[in-house]
């Protein structure tokens, strides 16, 4: 159970039908933010994908839906937990080396074998799942990209991270320094990006974040 608990976390882990990425045809070039005003002249731009897919409609409910099924596996879990113990106190009440000692002894090692394989087929459904989710929609954030770099006239696409470091968190620290991008101006094309991917995806409550320009606050 705790190991299906860390599975849910990391996704930390189920598939929802994702909008398809905006296609060229017959649609009128998305408009360049103030945070990407600079990448058509470069030619050269870059995005957040770690940002896109916390912001991302489709991706958020889905992962949502995911944490609901686990909790519901937790409470499945743990009513065979329940009906485990109570076969534990059953053969407490019955003279070791008796019939019905070895009786409640032998259901319930197969109880307990039974609850390990369904803990482990769960557990592998769910990663199965998780990581679908995962690549549809990192494919989906692929395509949006190439065709906004396409309508912009934008040659390269590089992936950096926007967030700002969090100067109490020495992991945080490291990370900034060791990011491949240290400065760009005004080349940032992830708010475009997030609202492409988010045109045909939004559901009522979901979030619809656009970036106000390149840099977010820092985590805490």
């Amino acid at each position: 159970m705790k190991t299906l608990a860390l599975a849910a976390t990391a996704a930390t882990t189920l598939a929802a039908a994702l909008a398809a990425a905006p296609t060229a045809h017959g649609q009128a070039p998305a408009p360049v933010p103030p945070a990407a005003a600079n990448a058509p002249k470069y030619g050269i731009a870059v995005v957040d994908v770690s940002y896109i897919f916390k912001n991302h409609a489709a991706f958020r409910a889905s992962m949502d839906g995911m944490k609901g099924e686990m909790q519901q596996i937790e409470q499945q879990l743990e009513a065979e937990r329940q009906k485990m113990i109570a076969k534990e106190e059953e053969k407490k009440g019955y003279k070791p080396g008796s019939a019905e000692y070895d009786r409640a002894d032998d259901d319930l090692a197969r109880m307990k074998a039974q609850v390990q394989l369904n803990m482990q087929r769960l557990r592998k459904d769910f990663l199965e799942k998780e990581a679908k989710v995962y690549y549809t929609t990192y494919q989906e954030v692929s395509r949006a990209i190439a065709y906004y770099a396409q309508q912009q006239k934008i040659g390269l696409v590089l992936r950096f991270n926007g967030e700002a470091a969090d100067p109490a968190q020495r992991e945080s620290i490291l990370r900034d320094i060791n990011k491949p991008v240290q400065y760009q101006n005004q080349i940032d094309i992830t708010p475009a990006i997030l609202t492409l991917v988010n045109r045909n995806a939004a559901q009522p409550g979901a979030p619809r974040t656009a970036r106000p320009g390149s840099t977010p606050p820092p985590r805490r």
